[in-house]
């Protein structure tokens, strides 16, 4: 399980709640209409990575350098993909601990075409395979994310064991410290069982119950950070280890002296675009169920979208005197980044404000403060994805609030949207930001020191001049 959301399942654990007594306790059902939606999200969440993140990233660097950059996301996407049904879904979404789950789904044991995986109303499940593919995307497009930050240098080698070294130590613990929490069926019959308890001893026994139910969660959930499709488990993550790498690994052969220029922003745009579309999946797919929810996040993945290209590309007019493309899809990912987190949450106008802040605030870290501090993150993970996330997770702090039009946090117990506290959840979005900094950050730089001894990260000079495509893989991307 995911999120807690503010919406229809909230009103039915409350309606079970006041019936508890004489209601039979129904078997969930999977809801057809919210499984296809989910088969749908699913695939547009591949159509991101590949082709969408692969040619927005390809078209980037220059032309020597294309396929290596191809077969790095398209690789990622395969290793993930294996590991995900091997143990990754399982250290990600079962219990186990506060930060990372168990083995008793490994190799998907237990998933089966009957078993279901709740969504964020009560008896209205979704196959649990589904929910096992959906999840997979995205495990397998964050570190994919990561390679751009030293695309063009890195040798093939070190990428091909830093990946599931990355995915198993980093990102299986951060979904499960954001994400993973016992769902609102476990919560309903608890509450149920408390309101039936006949006396004290009852009572407290099932007080205790429900207690334990709520305890079974990650540590960043259980700290109120409230992260709907992926603001800090995918972008703050990658983002941070992407600057580790670029920051590690040395900048490229020629940075600052020689044009290092896209060879094809065609290719990016339709990258670009490939990305907007398959977003839709992304956000609205983890509402879970095809209801207004998942027509609030859509909305917002438009509007934050539109918004951020458009003040990322006015800025740089006024700054630069000329509006260009690349702005411009630079900061239509800012913007999808940056909605991540508060799809769900947010109003459409709190959207929209919100894209456009990231626009200009991304811009400046990929201007300004990457000018000044002089790293060179080849296709700027960080200052867009980790910049863009924080500012999007911190943004969800605010925007959630129905007073500024946000949907407000569900509590589960009660069956009401809960008091909205500013500090109390400004805190723990801070909370939320700030472990996935540490963590990633932290054991990524690991990560890459033992990578870099057992195989060597960096290509040499002959190589990277030469180009990674023929070099590493005898091909090319063109030849004319």
């Amino acid at each position: 399980m995911t999120f807690k959301r503010p919406y229809s399942a909230g009103l039915a654990a409350l309606a079970v709640g006041l019936l508890a007594a004489t209601a039979a306790y129904a078997e969930p059902t999977i809801n057809k209409g919210d499984n296809a939606w989910m088969l749908t999200s699913t695939v547009l969440v591949l159509l991101m990575t590949i082709p969408g993140l692969a040619l927005f990233y390809g078209g980037l660097v220059r032309s020597k350098n294309m396929l290596s950059v191809l077969m790095q996301v398209f690789y990622t996407v395969c290793m993930v993909t294996v590991l995900w049904a091997l143990y990754g879904y399982s250290l990600a979404f079962t219990g186990g601990s506060d930060f990372i789950g168990g083995f008793s789904k490994a190799f998907l044991m237990g998933v089966t075409t009957d078993s279901k995986a709740a969504t964020f109303s009560v008896d209205a499940n979704i196959s649990e395979l589904v929910y096992v593919c959906f999840q997979m995307t995205f495990a397998a497009i964050t570190p994919a994310l990561i390679v751009g930050a030293f695309a063009e240098r890195m040798k093939f080698a070190a990428i091909a064991l830093f990946i599931p070294l990355w995915v198993t130590l980093i990102y299986f613990p951060i979904a499960h410290m954001v994400w993973y929490w016992a769902g609102p069926d476990a919560i309903s019959d608890a509450v149920k069982a408390l309101a039936a308890a006949a006396d004290g001893a009852a009572k407290t026994a099932a007080q205790a119950k429900l207690d334990e139910v709520n305890a079974d969660a990650g540590w960043i959930f259980k700290k109120g950070a409230i992260d709907f499709a992926g603001g800090t488990v995918v972008h703050i993550n990658a983002g941070i280890a992407g600057l580790v790498g670029a920051l590690l690994i040395g900048k490229r052969v020629g940075y600052g002296k020689e044009l290092m220029a896209p060879h094809s922003l065609t290719m990016s745009m339709i990258g670009a675009s490939l990305l907007w579309v398959g977003w839709f999946g992304f956000n609205a797919g983890s509402n879970l169920e095809a209801n207004g929810g998942a027509a609030l996040a859509m909305t917002n993945s438009f509007v934050a979208t539109a918004a951020a290209a458009l003040s990322w590309m006015f800025a740089e007019w006024i700054i630069k005197g000329h509006p260009s493309v690349l702005g411009a899809i630079s900061g239509a990912v800012a913007g999808l980044v940056a909605v991540t987190p508060a799809a769900g949450y947010s109003g459409p106008m709190g959207a929209i404000v919100l894209g456009l802040v990231v626009g200009v605030v991304c811009l400046f870290f990929c201007t300004v403060i990457k000018n000044a501090l002089g790293y060179d993150d080849s296709l700027d993970v960080f200052g867009v994805h980790c910049i863009g996330g924080i500012v999007g997770a911190l943004g969800t702090g605010i925007l959630v609030n129905p007073a500024l039009g946000g949907a407000g946090i569900m509590d589960y117990t009660t069956g009401k949207i809960a008091d909205y506290d500013f500090a109390a959840q400004m805190i723990s979005q801070t909370w939320g930001v700030c472990t996935t900094l540490v963590w990633s950050g932290v054991g990524s730089a690991i990560l890459y020191k033992v990578v870099d001894v057992i195989v060597g990260l960096r290509a040499t000079v002959e190589v990277e001049r030469e180009g990674l495509d023929i070099t590493e893989h005898t091909e090319r991307a063109y030849n004319m």
